[in-house]
């Protein structure tokens, strides 16, 4: 029987640098994948590798609908598409977290051992709007904590609705909580911290097993190197 290709989903944008990197390093062929580059489906037919160039929050929808064996995603992005796909792999860069942030304003100056009562300080609030991208995500952490929000979805620019009164705190994602600062924003919970994942088609893991198999081991194996 024909051996078919191992088709990977890569995710355009900042975390394909480091995605293409981690594939070099196990000896996958991978000069053609840049971010500059509108190539979308790149194939090595002797390496009997294919892989489809998308954005980062298709990766999961490929993986999911067989259109891709493997791919590589955010945490975030996983978690906030609730594919029905295997996570692999935690491949440890592209490094951030989700925060809940408030106007500076609305933040008492008190903490207790440290930390914000979340709940009090929300619970002051008479209606609660909460701006971001990432709903199913908020929905998920205000059902943990006992409160109820109501979720406005946006698609970007979200440190924008407090500004204009349109919600009174905001869930995103942020590395260096610059963009929160310049827009006299803070957190007062970090929800959980995300990272670059491999992920994988479940009906590929058993049609494919030795091949993802081989991959997935030799990543940990870089990744263990590189401690």
């Amino acid at each position: 029987m024909k051996e078919t290709p191992l088709t990977i989903a890569i995710p355009k944008g900042k975390l394909l640098d480091e995605s293409v990197s981690i594939l070099k390093n196990i000896g996958l062929p991978v000069k053609e994948i840049r971010n500059d580059s509108r190539k979308m489906l790149i194939e090595y037919p002797q390496q009997k590798i294919k892989y489809i160039v998308c954005r980062s929050a298709d990766v999961p929808t490929y993986v999911e609908y067989g259109a891709s064996d493997i791919g590589i995603a955010g945490k975030d992005i996983v978690t906030e598409a609730g594919r029905n796909i295997f996570e692999l792999l935690d491949l440890g860069f592209g490094e951030c977290k989700f925060v809940l942030a408030l106007p500076r304003r609305s933040i008492p100056k008190y903490k207790k051992h440290n930390k914000y009562d979340v709940k009090k300080i929300l619970s002051e609030f008479p209606a609660l709007r909460v701006a971001t991208k990432f709903p199913n995500i908020s929905h998920t952490y205000f059902k943990s904590i006992g409160l109820q929000a109501e979720i406005i979805h946006l698609h970007g620019n979200i440190e924008l609705a407090p500004l204009v009164g349109m919600a009174e705190a905001i869930v995103d994602i942020v590395s260096t909580g610059r963009t929160l600062k310049e827009n006299n924003l803070a957190p007062i919970d970090e929800i959980s911290r995300v990272s670059a994942r491999l992920v994988a088609n479940r009906v590929s893991c058993r049609l494919k097993y030795s091949r993802i198999k081989e991959i997935t081991d030799k990543i940990e194996k870089v990744l263990l190197e590189g401690k």
